[in-house]
């Protein structure tokens, strides 16, 4: 998932809703998206809660930007990309996935949501380049992954906080009071003495802990490790990578876009093409005539 953009995003859209809201109670209906391919329909909700992305994907959708483009990146168990906008009039087997608008969207990144089948997410390059973790103008992905076991989603969910606690770590070796465990740490650090340097480790993980208990951190949700260990998704990429929508049709689409044969650089044999993608009003709207 990583593409080349250069501009910061700016923050203005021809964005055009559909609902409005009656009062301050009620919530505002969710964007729907018909994605017709060539290989059947997909249709996807956008959250209101990333509204940076979903009313630039809208923007995107109102102008076409997305009709004749190629889901130019399919790994199964994994996920299909697509919204390369150099894809529309590839050569066949060309590599594509570098192709941008000129700007990015600011991450919007939500512990809500997460990789399950059929979210909707947003590519970008990688963290060295980008270490704001700013989403690509236009291309997208949708998860198809695999299902995980519980050991899996501990594994997952220990590595997105492995941050955390190397903060606190610096923290606690850094404290006054430890000054004769950091020395002891820094010289057998500095002599390779690995036996004794797990010792100090065994020291200060119980402080870690017990700091890391109250500290603000990462946590699977029952329902969010049912999903990874029944339906499937891709954990190893929450947090990292803004999810704005999921699949409400068509999930089955996904599995036989991903099972498609691919080449080198993981291009279907076969364009796989998004004839067009259109939004769909809320009956609401519909009735209203909006």
């Amino acid at each position: 998932m990583k593409k080349k953009s250069s501009i910061i995003f700016p923050l203005l859209f021809g964005t055009i809703l559909f609902l409005s809201l009656k009062n301050g109670d009620e919530p505002v209906a969710e964007t729907r998206v018909l994605i017709t391919t060539t290989m059947g329909d997909i249709t996807i909700k956008l959250y209101n809660e990333t509204p940076l992305h979903r009313d630039n994907f809208i923007k995107l959708v109102n102008e076409h930007t997305y009709d004749s483009t190629l889901f130019h990146r399919v790994i199964n168990e994994f996920m299909v990309q697509g919204g390369d906008p150099t894809s529309k009039k590839a050569l066949p087997g060309v590599m594509l996935g570098e192709g941008s608008l000129g700007y990015t969207v600011p991450a919007e990144i939500n512990p809500k949501f997460y990789h399950k089948k059929g979210a909707l997410a947003a590519a970008r390059l990688e963290d060295r380049l980008n270490p704001k973790k700013e989403s690509s103008s236009c291309q997208f992905y949708i998860v198809h992954g695999r299902s995980f076991t519980n050991e899996d989603v501990n594994a997952m969910e220990a590595q997105i906080n492995g941050p955390v606690k190397q903060k606190l770590f610096t923290e606690i070796i850094n404290r006054p009071a430890n000054a004769s465990l950091k020395n002891r740490f820094v010289t057998n650090q500095q002599d390779g003495k690995q036996d004794s340097i797990n010792i100090l480790v065994s020291i200060i993980e119980p402080m870690i802990i017990k700091e890391f208990e109250k500290t603000p951190h990462f946590t699977y949700t029952p329902e969010q490790r049912t999903s990874y260990t029944t339906v499937g998704g891709a954990p190893h990429l929450d947090g990292n990578y803004t999810i704005y929508g999921e699949v409400t049709e068509g999930l089955e689409l996904i599995d036989k876009i991903a099972a498609q044969q691919v080449n080198s650089v993981a291009r279907p044999l076969v364009d796989v093409k998004i004839l067009k993608m259109t939004i769909i009003k809320p009956a609401e709207a519909v009735k209203e005539g909006k």
